[in-house]
């Protein structure tokens, strides 16, 4: 079996895992989980959403959260280390950031999004896609100008929830687009679980032959049918070293009701159980990266403590197996 001996792994529970809750998690608390994840070894942290709150009100504390972290004394001496992201999907929350950068307080890397799927491409964003790339391509050197990194994200590339299957060589296409305008790495995205191992193989195979910079792609697996771990044995196998997930394998598409209030979201959810939905777990998977001897660059331990104070910030079991079973022991016990 060959896979890398080392990863590069992001976490992405602040912004990605707390969006589809559908109670409002306390900007002390999300604060707190930066802030561990920080001192458990992470270099890239995805924390808000710099969209309009009032649809998405998970992220109406998004510049209180980003002056929180910036101003942290826990984290002071590695801050200046880490990438901070904030999501922008629109003009007005590009500008947000570029603003909020030059005032010192913001993110310094941003994220923009397109789907191979016309349609979920246009109940994210509002737009079509000719007019997204039109967009991207005026705000990309804007942001960087102002000392931002920018992500482009391509989503449903192994299937839609809205339209069903899509094909794949169309998200390499955008890939190498992203990168032509000026993005600065790219995000490959299974945004509903529809990615199965064999097809996650042959995509990144196909990436890499394509674009030969796999420290320039990002994997990012939803695992609603429980294929989440297989697809990043897959992604591995293929030679990929830059993962993302979130505690306890929380996430998916934006609640559209939070604390007792209903709101917009992006619309009906997608999912027949909106309970069991979400992104691979970060425990599991540095557990399995770790037991496999690939460098994560990480605390284990102190991975496994934060996912277990995650399931006291939402008040319920979540769907890591490793903070409750712990990691294999690499010694003997003792105990014969």
């Amino acid at each position: 079996m060959n896979y890398p001996k080392k990863v590069t792994l992001g976490d992405i529970t602040v912004r990605d895992g707390f969006q589809h809750e559908e109670t409002f998690i306390p900007t002390e608390a999300k604060v707190w989980v930066a802030e561990q994840l920080i001192l458990a070894g992470y270099k890239h942290i995805e924390l808000t959403n710099l969209g309009n709150p009032q649809s998405m009100p998970q992220f109406k504390d998004s510049d209180i959260l980003l002056k929180g972290i910036r101003s942290s004394k826990k984290v002071a001496h590695l801050i200046n280390t880490v990438s901070i992201t904030a999501i922008t999907i629109r003009e007005k929350a590009i500008e947000r950031a570029i603003q909020a950068r030059k005032e010192g307080w913001g993110p310094n890397r941003i994220l923009l999004m397109v789907s191979t799927s016309e349609s979920h491409h246009r109940k994210n964003s509002g737009l079509s896609l000719a007019e997204y790339w039109a967009m991207a391509e005026k705000w990309i050197p804007l942001a960087r100008e102002a000392g931002l990194k920018v992500n482009g994200t391509v989503s449903t590339i192994w299937g839609c929830p809205i339209e069903g299957p899509t094909e794949i060589s169309k998200a390499i296409e955008f890939a190498k687009r992203w990168f032509e305008i000026g993005a600065n790495d790219v995000e490959h995205a299974d945004h509903d679980g529809s990615a199965s191992p064999d097809r996650v193989y042959k995509y990144y195979s196909m990436l890499l032959d394509a674009i030969p910079r796999p420290e320039k792609q990002i994997v990012h697996f939803h695992t609603t049918r429980g294929w989440g771990l297989a697809n990043v044995l897959a992604a591995l196998q293929a030679g990929m070293v830059n993962f993302e997930s979130t505690m306890g394998g929380i996430g998916g598409q934006p609640a559209n009701f939070v604390s007792g209030v209903p709101v917009s979201g992006t619309g009906s959810y997608y999912y027949k159980d909106p309970n069991i939905t979400g992104l691979v777990s970060t425990e599991d998977m540095v557990v399995m990266m770790d037991e496999m001897g690939i460098d994560t660059q990480l605390d284990v331990d102190k991975v496994l403590e934060i996912g277990n104070m995650v399931e006291r910030i939402v008040g319920r079991r979540l769907r890591s197996e490793a903070i409750k079973n712990g990691r294999i022991p690499k010694n003997l016990t003792g105990r014969g």
